[in-house]
């Protein structure tokens, strides 16, 4: 008989890190990544290393989503408050001594180049549900104001460098915990409303606001361009309206079920623009048509599902609020690509999470994933 002094195998003790994943949302995630990988073979094709570098970013997200996934969300929220400083920090800093690429400055050399507004996209999130955690059965108006404050100020400055698509991304996740937070719909409504009309009167009188002399407020030139290029890319076909053009072709060519893996004409001939990035849907659509586009669509569905689950079940306000926010933010992120590259949104360069290419981009969605998984990990062992 053995002794109660006897020391636990190996496998009794690596068991509890293996076994802790949420297998549904571990599979979602490979499924997705299976199907940027094969997509990122076609495309990628005749651009170098990009499969190879794609499946080692791969790698590497899971190994972030490992690491994460062994952070308890009790250690999460000490790191919360610095994470977010250190981020605003940096973002003070590339815009006082920031690395200029393409006429945009949103990089910082600290010895090597880094991009700081990727930090924001998981230190937004969890420095709003740590400040909300503190006000637990107490939240109040200021509450919320101070809420967006902390929101406006490392918004402002991805706004400035310029880098609109990241600004939304950090934006949205921001909104999505003040949200579940309890924001009533006596704001959001209103909110909401006054974005409809926005949007209706600029589509009304696109004949006017579009034309080169009129200025509008809070965007600069470029941005404008983005948006009229978005209500008539017709207009400059072969300049600003060509990416939306290539991309509705492309979709619209694969028809209900594409025309094969490896026979995108319009990939494969190069008239996608960035078909390896932020125009991979359009590549995908093209070679596995209609029915892939829906299965895509649908894993992503799975995926922000499971998250939310996850967030309705979570054992306190603060994973519940950061769970919820990192699963709305994937639905973001595959929102306004999908729509930019369909002709329904205007191009502002968002990746489709673990399919587009990205070294960075797929770190942090590693890193989001990992805390789904943690916080799914701490639900079960206070039940257990």
């Amino acid at each position: 008989m053995s002794s109660v002094y006897d020391k636990p195998s190996l496998w009794q003790r690596i068991r509890p890190v293996l076994t802790g994943f949420d297998g549904p949302l571990l599979v979602a995630m490979l499924l997705l990544g299976a199907a940027g990988l094969l997509t990122m073979y076609s495309a990628g094709f005749d651009a170098g290393t990009r499969f190879a570098d794609h499946g080692r970013n791969m790698l590497l997200a899971l190994c972030v989503l490992f690491v994460a996934a062994q952070i308890s969300p009790q250690t999460l929220m000490k790191f919360a408050v610095p994470l977010y400083l250190i981020g605003l920090t940096l973002l003070v800093g590339v815009a006082v001594m920031g690395v200029t690429k393409k006429g945009a400055t949103r990089w910082l050399n600290v010895g090597v180049v880094i991009q700081p507004s990727e930090i924001l996209k998981i230190a937004m999130p969890l420095m709003l549900a740590w400040w909300f955690q503190r006000r637990e059965g107490q939240v109040r108006m200021p509450d919320f104001l101070i809420a967006l404050l902390l929101l406006a100020v490392p918004v402002g400055l991805i706004v400035k460098q310029p880098d609109l698509g990241t600004a939304i991304l950090v934006l949205s996740a921001g909104l999505y915990v003040i949200f579940f937070a309890g924001l009533s719909w006596k704001i959001i409504v209103p909110v909401l409303a006054v974005g409809a009309v926005a949007i209706t009167a600029i589509v009304v009188s696109e004949d006017h606001i579009c034309q080169p002399d009129v200025k509008w407020p809070m965007l600069r030139d470029y941005q404008k361009n983005r948006v009229c290029t978005l209500l008539d890319p017709t207009t400059d076909p072969l300049g600003k309206g060509f990416h939306i053009i290539q991309g509705m072709i492309a979709i619209g060519s694969g028809g209900i079920d594409g025309k094969g893996f490896m026979k995108g004409t319009q990939t494969h001939l190069e008239f996608i623009p960035e078909r390896t990035t932020d125009f991979i849907f359009a590549a995908f659509s093209e070679e596995f048509g209609l029915i892939g586009g829906l299965c895509l669509i649908t894993g992503f569905i799975f995926l922000i599902g499971r998250g939310l689950m996850i967030a309705a079940e979570a054992p306190t306000v603060f994973t519940r609020l950061l769970a919820g926010a990192i699963a709305l933010s994937w639905f973001t992120y595959a929102f306004v690509n999908m729509g930019m590259v369909s002709g329904i949104l205007p191009v502002v360069g968002v990746p489709l999470p673990f399919v587009s290419y990205g070294g960075t981009a797929m770190v942090t969605l590693g890193l989001g994933l990992g805390i789904l998984m943690s916080i799914a990990k701490s639900r079960r062992l206070i039940q257990s």
